[in-house]
């Protein structure tokens, strides 16, 4: 399967289109992240694309999220490595890789860059900067949802938080029209 495949799979799998754009945002990211930790973008970027594929079935047994995304992905051609960091970024289980500790932190990063976003006059992205996402981050009754953290885990990779979010916003915003913002 190629990356076309697994969007369609993704789609099939979740309604919700704002939930899609949050797996498109975390793919944006992690395959930005990949270089620097010599790995592989399309295949960091299949982690983002498809972390929360059971997210809708598993909302009422959050304890279950993740595993049964796992269960699903066991019979499609990713790397077992790509599983592992789905099945282990709920953060029930023990992060153990780099693509673990990315897609942990990258995670709740993207719905504070949307949330920047969105309280922008345009709810544009490009009209935001990396000081303007820090400084809602440092507000924490700001996208009280966004886990600062779980953003904050980014030390795990030797990443400044304001270097992580820069990263993070620059990353989505190369796909703003898929997202919308």
């Amino acid at each position: 399967m190629n990356r076309e495949d697994y969007l369609a799979l993704m789609k099939s799998k979740v309604q919700n289109v704002n939930l899609q754009k949050h797996m498109l945002a975390a793919e944006a990211i992690l395959r930005a992240l990949a270089p620097s930790f010599a790995g592989d973008e399309d295949e960091w970027g299949l982690a983002g694309l498809l972390h929360d594929i059971d997210y809708e079935t598993t909302a009422e047994t959050p304890k279950k999220h993740g595993l049964e995304s796992a269960e699903l992905l066991q019979s499609y051609d990713l790397p077992d490595y790509v599983i592992q960091a789905i099945k282990v970024h709920p953060g029930y289980l023990e992060r153990k890789t780099d693509l673990d500790k990315a897609l942990y932190a990258v995670d709740p990063l993207t719905g504070l860059i949307v949330a920047s976003a969105l309280i922008h006059e345009d709810k544009k992205l490009s009209s935001i900067d990396t000081n303007f996402v820090m400084n809602r981050f440092c507000s924490k009754s700001f996208a009280k949802g966004a886990n600062r953290d779980q953003i904050k885990a980014c030390s795990e990779l030797d990443f400044e938080v304001e270097e992580f979010i820069a990263l993070g916003l620059k990353a989505m915003q190369s796909i703003s029209k898929e997202l919308g913002l």
